[in-house]
């Protein structure tokens, strides 16, 4: 009986390696999917502020970065035992001190580091940027709740726990905020800005957002503050300068500048007189 006719030993060989390349090739693949990583926010947000859309386009520039970077460092690990992997007993030529390829590899990632420090210097200087405005809006927060008054006007919204108080602004404009506690610290949060900042009893944290996008964006305190932290919640609203103004304006009688002196009068009895106090304005790194 003739025994059946065997394959090509190349044949065979070239299919080993054709699996090989599929099992490593499904590997990153797999990582990728398990990791849950949307392309291309990579998981963030934009959000609705220059501020936060610049610190997404830096975060996207990172995940960019570190994906080329990977795949590049992984490719190397793969190719190195399949290329030079043993076939023979014969000892291969040995080699040292490949000085090109030994600078490549000790310049190229000061080089990175020192670009991804440049990029973060740029993103954060205009997050902490004060440009001049016209609009100034006064935030103070207080256990549990949240005033904003607006200098030069008679316009204070103030609520505690489930009042949910709303912040007015415009869009695409830059509103200086001045942000103050009355007791103990709190933490100013919007999620659509992806922005936050503490507010520090007898410290006034400046800042400045612009939004680009009109709407109602939820906001709330993110500092363990007491008994009624969980509600301490608030909105951001986010109209036309038209609606802004006009809104302002709806203030201008004596009605709304006497609830305005009240509330003010109340905030400052309401001030604990153990808080300390010191004129001291920070640039909104707090």
């Amino acid at each position: 009986m003739e025994s059946p006719a065997l394959p090509p030993q190349g044949a065979s060989t070239r299919s080993r390696r054709w699996r090989r390349v599929r099992r490593a090739a499904v590997l990153p693949l797999a990582a990728l999917a398990l990791s849950g990583c949307t392309v291309p926010t990579f998981g963030a947000s934009q959000g609705v502020t220059t501020s936060s859309r610049s610190v997404f386009h830096l975060w996207q520039g990172f995940s960019i970065g570190a994906a080329i970077i990977g795949t590049l460092v992984v490719a190397l690990i793969l190719w190195v035992p399949l290329r030079y992997r043993r076939h023979g007993d014969a000892i291969p030529k040995q080699s040292q001190y490949h000085i090109p390829l030994e600078l490549t590899y000790t310049i190229v990632p000061i080089l990175i580091v020192f670009g991804l420090f440049a990029a973060t210097m740029v993103v954060e200087n205009k997050e902490v940027a004060n440009p001049k405005t016209s609009v100034t809006i006064d935030v103070n927060a207080f256990q549990w709740g949240w005033k904003f008054s607006y200098p030069g006007y008679s316009a204070v919204v103030i609520g505690q726990t489930t009042q949910d108080p709303t912040m007015m602004m415009p869009v695409n404009t830059n509103v200086h905020i001045n942000l103050t506690s009355t007791d103990v610290v709190h933490g100013f949060y919007v999620k659509a800005f992806n922005f936050s900042r503490y507010a520090l009893p007898g410290v006034r944290n400046q800042f400045t957002l612009r939004a680009v996008n009109t709407g109602d964006f939820f906001g709330q305190c993110t500092q363990l503050c007491g008994l009624y932290h969980s509600l301490m919640f608030f909105n951001v609203k986010v109209v036309s300068m038209t609606k802004y103004q006009a809104w302002l304006a709806s203030f201008n009688n004596p009605a709304s500048a006497s609830t305005a002196s009240a509330a003010n009068t109340a905030q400052r009895q309401q001030t604990s007189s153990v808080v300390p106090s010191k004129p001291y304005a920070s640039n909104g790194a707090n």
